[in-house]
C-alpha cells in the first residue's frame, strides 16, 4: 500500500495521502467498492434493486428502534431491522398477493416515514442528519478491520453460494427441481445484503448508496460479453469510481459519496451508449 501512495503523490499536484484520514478513507474504498462491485450483479440479476432502495431507508427506521428500545449502538439496531425487515418483505413477496414493486413501495414508505417521525421528535433529527450522505473521511483503523471481516466472509459466501443464488435468479422453478433450497437462498442473500447496507451507511450515506451498488453492476453488464466480463467489469468500475471519487472529492471540496456516485454514473452512460455499437 505505501508504493500505491508513493505513485498517487507524484501523479498528482498535492500530497493528499499524508494525512491519516485519507489513508483510511482510501483504505476502506478499496475494501468497499469490490464488495458492491461483486454483490451489486446478483442484485441485478436476481431484479432486487428496489429492494436494496428500501433497504438503505429503513436504517433510519432501525435508528429510531435503537433510541426507543436503548440501543446506544446504531449499528446494532439497524442491521437487528434491516434483517427483519428483509425476511418479512421475502415472505409477503411469496405469498404472491400483490407485485413486488408494490410490495417494497408500501414497506419502504411506511418504514422510512416511521423512522422520520420518531427521530424528528424535538427539532432532533438534525443529529442524525450525516447519515443520509455519509463521511468516508471519518472511518477508524477498528472500522477498517470490520470491513475487513465482512470482506472474507462475504467472499467466501460467494464463492459457496453464486451458482445456486445465479440459478434462482434466472428461474427459480428450476432452481428447486435441482434441489436447490430457493428460499434458503432468497433469505440468507437478503441478509447479507442487510448488513452490508447498514454498515456501510454511515460512510456511504442513506440516500446514495443504492446508487453505489447499482451503478457498476449495470455499468459492467453493459459491455460484458458473459459473467465473468460481468463481475470483473463491475468490481473494476466500482473499485475505479471510488478511488477518484475520493481523490476528486479532495481536491473540489465536495462530500465523497455523491462524487462517486456521480462518477460511476457518468461510466455508466458512456457504456451505455457504447453497447449498441457493440450488439452491432
Amino acid at each position: 500500500m505505501d508504493t500505491l501512495y508513493e505513485i498517487m503523490e507524484k501523479l498528482l499536484p498535492v500530497s493528499w495521502v499524508e494525512y491519516n484520514f485519507m489513508k483510511n478513507a482510501l483504505l476502506a474504498i478499496i475494501i468497499i467498492t469490490p464488495l458492491f462491485g461483486i454483490l451489486g450483479t446478483l442484485v441485478i440479476n436476481n431484479r432486487m434493486a428496489f429492494f436494496s432502495d428500501a433497504l438503505g431507508h429503513s436504517a433510519l427506521t432501525g435508528i429510531a428502534a435503537g433510541t426507543l428500545f436503548g440501543i446506544s449502538d446504531i449499528n446494532i439496531s439497524m442491521i437487528l431491522y434491516a434483517v427483519l425487515f428483509a425476511l418479512l418483505l421475502n415472505y409477503i413477496n411469496r405469498r404472491k398477493t400483490l407485485s413486488t414493486d408494490t410490495v417494497i413501495s408500501v414497506f419502504s414508505s411506511f418504514s422510512m416515514a416511521i423512522g422520520l417521525m420518531i427521530l424528528s421528535r424535538g427539532g432532533n433529527f438534525s443529529r442524525y442528519s450525516s447519515l443520509l450522505v455519509g463521511d468516508i473521511l471519518s472511518i477508524t483503523t477498528g472500522e477498517i478491520g470490520l470491513l475487513c471481516i465482512i470482506f472474507v466472509i462475504t467472499i467466501l459466501y460467494w464463492f459457496r453460494c453464486f451458482n445456486r443464488l445465479n440459478s434462482v435468479g434466472v428461474n427459480a422453478s428450476l432452481a428447486r427441481s435441482k434441489n436447490i433450497n430457493s428460499r434458503l437462498m432468497e433469505d440468507s442473500f437478503s441478509i447479507l445484503i442487510a448488513i452490508i447496507v447498514m454498515l456501510s451507511i454511515k460512510w456511504v450515506g442513506i440516500l446514495i448508496i443504492n446508487a453505489l451498488l447499482i451503478l457498476p453492476a449495470a455499468a459492467g453488464r453493459n459491455i460484458a460479453s458473459n459473467m465473468r466480463e460481468y463481475h470483473l467489469f463491475s468490481v473494476l468500475i466500482a473499485v475505479f469510481s471510488g478511488i477518484s471519487g475520493l481523490i476528486l472529492s479532495y481536491y473540489l471540496g465536495t462530500a465523497t459519496g455523491p462524487t462517486v456516485v456521480i462518477i460511476a454514473s457518468i461510466i455508466f452512460f458512456i457504456t451505455f451508449f457504447l453497447r449498441p455499437s457493440k450488439d452491432k
